[in-house]
């Protein structure tokens, strides 16, 4: 996103927020782009989304924006990696939104309904999924059941840097390990299955790193 732009938006504002992008930055954090983060917060707001499903947690980044926008949000997030999980925990607290924000320290595919608060009374309102991507597919199935009818579900970084959806030639130029190689073709393959479930009105944008949006029918 253009600075200009990017300096007149209200996120990156707060000091805790501030330090944790600093955080991750300097020690190759994944978080989530500004542009889509922006975009994120927005859709939050126009939906008036109030219980969220993360998949993903890191050191609390994305999850500790969202919960600031409005008090009665609650959040579900889920981090696999012990490190991470004791980064978001201090993050949040320091935050003091850990009534809002509830941590699940578990691979996300070993995630049952019983570590899921937000499973009762109707279920989410949104899922944010921004995690192992070659599991992209087993975590939209695993979690929208949970997923109240017209709620929405964002995924992140479906253009993996650039390198999904190049013509072949330029592929065979840029992706060079077998490693990466299946990553890419993982994501493409998810991309093409989720934008054929019926059961969802799914949009791709050139947001951040690539988003999708699917809204259940």
């Amino acid at each position: 996103m253009n600075d200009y732009f990017l300096n007149l938006n209200s996120t990156n504002k707060n000091s805790l927020i501030k330090d944790m992008y600093r955080y991750a930055k300097d020690n190759n954090v994944p978080i989530i782009s500004d542009e889509g983060l922006v975009y994120l917060l927005q859709l939050i707001r126009l939906t008036n989304a109030k219980k969220i499903l993360e998949v993903g947690t890191a050191i609390g980044y994305s999850a500790i924006q969202m919960a600031m926008i409005d008090e009665n949000i609650h959040i579900d997030t889920i981090e696999r990696d012990m490190d991470a999980y004791n980064i978001a925990i201090f993050n949040i607290n320091k935050a003091k939104l850990n009534n809002n924000i509830h941590v699940i320290l578990k691979d996300g595919l070993t995630v049952t309904k019983n570590d899921l608060m937000g499973t009762k009374n109707y279920g989410y309102d949104l899922i944010f999924i921004d995690a192992a991507k070659a599991q992209y597919k087993n975590f939209f199935n695993l979690f929208t059941p949970y997923l109240k009818k017209g709620g929405i579900v964002v995924c992140d970084n479906l253009m993996f840097h650039g390198l999904v959806g190049l013509p072949q030639d330029e592929k065979d130029k840029q992706v060079t390990t077998k490693n990466l190689k299946g990553l890419v073709r993982k994501i493409e393959e998810f991309n093409e299955w989720l934008s054929k479930q019926k059961g969802y009105k799914t949009d791709f944008l050139r947001i951040g790193d690539g988003m999708s949006v699917s809204v259940k029918l």
